[in-house]
């Protein structure tokens, strides 16, 4: 677990790393229901294809999040990308009892990529 900022940072590259550089085709396809998806908690990442991250966020249940619909995929839609293209990178996280490390790691992520479908990115402490 982190202690400091530097530990942050570190983490928080790692989460980044897995989510933005895993193979597409090993990341979630769209489907109505994610079964496919656990109800675990962790980071994730909306990806295109070759546009790359679209969208990041943190979650305590990654199935329940899409499932009950996302507005990325209402973005993606409306700039006309196939379902196809579209897939969800997912990385678990085991610590989800200190919600403030989530927001940091998550917070540090989001300054570092600015996903285009993420509307405000937290302003750094």
């Amino acid at each position: 677990m982190p202690t400091n900022n530097s530990d942050l940072q570190v983490q928080a590259q790692k989460l980044l790393d897995q989510i933005a550089f895993m193979p597409f085709e090993q990341c979630q396809p769209l489907t109505r229901e994610f079964q496919s998806i656990p109800a675990r908690p962790g980071i994730y990442a909306v990806r295109h294809r070759s546009d790359g991250l679209l969208y990041i966020g943190k979650t305590k249940s990654l199935r329940g999040r899409f499932s009950g619909g996302h507005k990325a995929f209402l973005w993606a839609w409306l700039d006309k990308y196939h379902d196809e293209d579209v897939r969800i990178a997912v990385q678990f996280i085991p610590h989800w009892e200190n919600p403030a490390l989530l927001l940091e790691l998550e917070a540090i992520i989001l300054r570092a990529t600015e996903p285009p479908y993420n509307v405000q990115i937290p302003s750094e402490r």
